[in-house]
């Protein structure tokens, strides 16, 4: 099976084992013991990166199950979530699972490029809270390089989230979909 280029590496089928970010244990993540380092639960979160050549039907048919759920549903706006990029060849499916259950999704468009995007941030809502969308958003920064300029458009009421990561307001609020969005920038590190 081929791989994207990201950076100049090629990613496939890439399986991190990520526990809490650093410096930024929350309180409902789970306290370590002594000498081991903390995790999102106690168990350590796995996140999960696909090409489209690799990802399965189950594993996408998920992933877009849950962006459905969230965006279409839950935030009641109806809008078609099938738009195609997904199945772009430099397209990365991310996503985090503990012990099986699927907690949250990312997907990064434009891997490898100088200006990739990062998009479709989805937490399940029994992960919310728990750290799992910033470790998403930290490995997708990390699989876009030091180098690349990221783009995103972010929900309004995130903006503050998302520059917690490093991203700066690049341009006016606007509406998707009846929702405000503000477009962001990470630049260069």
């Amino acid at each position: 099976m081929r791989g994207v280029r990201v950076r100049g590496v090629r990613v496939r089928g890439v399986r991190a084992r990520v526990r809490a970010p650093a410096g930024r244990p929350g309180p409902s993540m789970a306290q370590p013991a002594a000498g081991r380092p903390p995790t999102l639960t106690g168990v350590p979160l796995t996140i999960e990166t696909r090409t489209p050549a690799e990802i399965t039907a189950a594993e996408l048919y998920a992933l877009l199950r849950l962006r459905v759920d969230v965006f279409v549903v839950e935030q009641a706006c109806p809008y078609p979530e099938l738009d195609g990029q997904d199945l772009l060849d430099d397209s990365l499916q991310v996503w985090a699972h503990e012990d099986g259950e699927l907690l949250g999704t990312i997907r990064v468009l434009r891997a490898g490029s100088d200006h990739p995007a990062i998009g479709r941030v989805a937490t399940a809502g029994v992960a919310r809270g728990r750290g799992v969308a910033g470790a998403l958003l930290e490995h997708g920064i990390a699989l876009c390089g030091p180098a690349a300029t990221i783009h995103l458009h972010a929900q309004a009421h995130l903006e503050a989230w998302y520059g917690r990561y490093g991203f700066e307001r690049a341009g006016a609020d606007y509406d998707e979909d009846g929702i405000p969005h503000v477009p962001m920038v990470r630049a260069p590190r």
